[in-house]
């Protein structure tokens, strides 16, 4: 009996902790996008002296999104793996093998790599979206400094 309280504990960990974390990281993508696409509208060129300034400025939370969008899915496939092993476990724990209780266990550990992937395909999206608007931000620069030049 205390071998299948362990098991709920486990389990429910396993959920919380990595479905947790995965929230978390939309969360944090979702809200560095919008700052970004905020800052990038707000942004005003011409008070740039230097094209490395700009480039600094624009930069700023882009990354987080990159790493977030390439991390979500290892932290889904840690959550699988561990719930794949918490069902083997279980099973063995039994002694019988129960079908029902196979399918259930790896429907529940999948769960975790279909989030992460939920988590990182809208990352890369975002991190995409900003790199062009950054391109764009930079060529009206060197637009505006040929101007001036000229």
């Amino acid at each position: 009996m205390e071998n299948n309280n362990w098991l709920s504990w486990a389990e429910g960990a396993l959920d919380i902790g990595v479905i947790g974390i995965l929230l978390v990281m939309s969360i944090v993508s979702l809200w560095l996008f919008i700052e970004r696409v905020m800052y990038y509208r707000a942004l005003r060129i011409s008070d740039y002296e230097t094209k490395e300034e700009l480039e600094l400025d624009l930069g700023n939370n882009v990354s987080t999104i990159a790493t977030i969008g390439s991390n979500a899915p290892y932290v889904g496939l840690l959550g699988t793996v561990v719930g794949i092993m918490i069902t083997f476990y279980s099973l063995g724990d039994m002694g019988a093998v129960d079908p029902k209780k196979i399918m259930t266990g790896l429907a529940l550990a999948l769960k975790a790599t279909a989030m992460g992937l939920v988590v990182a395909i809208p990352s890369i999206v975002f991190y995409n979206i900003l790199l062009r608007k950054m391109e764009r931000i930079l060529t009206q620069w060197d637009i505006a400094a040929h101007k001036k030049q000229g």
